[in-house]
This record gives C-alpha cells, sequence and structure tokens, in this order.
C-alpha cells in the first residue's frame, strides 16, 4: 500500500475523524509521520482541554506502522507496551512527529538477524501552536524476524 493511500483511509477511519485526528504527512519511503489533533468540541474534556486518550490515540499506531512498512513482510512487529506523560494542558491543534531512520533500522535488523526478538522503545513529544510540549509519548514495538520457510539446502521436502 502506498502511503498516500494509507494517510487517506487513516483521515476517513472513523476512530481517527471522529476525535479531530488527522493524518498529514506520511513520507514516501516510510521514515516518517506528522498527525495532528484538532480541538473540537466534542473531544474536550470537562476542563476544556485535550482528552488525554485522544492524545494517545494519536501516537498509538505509528511507530508500529512506519517500521513495519520498512522492514518488510519478513519482520513480525507488533505494539508491546506504551506510556503518556502530561507536560501540560493542550489547547488548540496539537502535533507529533514520527521518525524511524537508517540507525534504528540497521539496529533493529542486528538484533533480530537470529531470530530473535527484540523490544525497541520509541519517544515523540506532542506538541502546541507555540512549539511547547503538551505530551510525551512512549511506545515499546516488538520486532521478531519470521523464521525461514524455505527447507534448508541439501533437505528436500519429505515425500
Amino acid at each position: 500500500m502506498k502511503p498516500s493511500v494509507l494517510r487517506h483511509g487513516m483521515n476517513l477511519w472513523p476512530p481517527f475523524l471522529f476525535s479531530g485526528i488527522h493524518v498529514a504527512d506520511i513520507a514516501p519511503d516510510w521514515s516518517h509521520a506528522r498527525v495532528e489533533l484538532r480541538m473540537r468540541p466534542w473531544n474536550r474534556n470537562y476542563v476544556g482541554t485535550h482528552f488525554g486518550g485522544s492524545l494517545f490515540s494519536m501516537s498509538d499506531p505509528f511507530w508500529m506502522l512506519l517500521l513495519m512498512q520498512q522492514l518488510g513482510r519478513d519482520y513480525y512487529v507488533w505494539d508491546q507496551s506504551g506510556s503518556i506523560d502530561f507536560i501540560k494542558p493542550g489547547r488548540g491543534t496539537v502535533w507529533t512527529r514520527f521518525d524511524v531512520g537508517p540507525e534504528t533500522l540497521a539496529e533493529v535488523r542486528a538484533a533480530t538477524a537470529g531470530g530473535a526478538k527484540y523490544l525497541h522503545w520509541f519517544e515523540n513529544e506532542i506538541f502546541d501552536a507555540a512549539g511547547d510540549v503538551v505530551a510525551r509519548v512512549r511506545k515499546q514495538v516488538y520486532v521478531r524476524r519470521k523464521p525461514d520457510r524455505r527447507p534448508a539446502q541439501g533437505e528436500g521436502a519429505a515425500g
């Protein structure tokens, strides 16, 4: 799937559409994404700021998606764990960015080359329009190289 198709689909996906989450950009090579959360009357909490769950939701799938797309079909990639620290009340449109660079890909590939699982922590900050940090999100992603399904050299199929 092309990043632009996924971006468009995610922007129409009801959990994002109705919570004010907007995927602004996904790089053609899956190396980064930018996501915004727009303040709406239906996504404010009692004191008029963004719900904490909405702030976490805008970060939820992106580390896994970017890593999965860059690694390809030879890997299992799952969200393992996550946490959020609220720094200050979020008002207006807030945004975050996810970057999965070549160093991270090399680290993950090296750690999983022998078939072992690898747990990698990612962190992103959520900013308001003034550039102040509203929240800090940490996500732990599970990665394991899929077992080779082909018989080893010299082994034939049983028959």
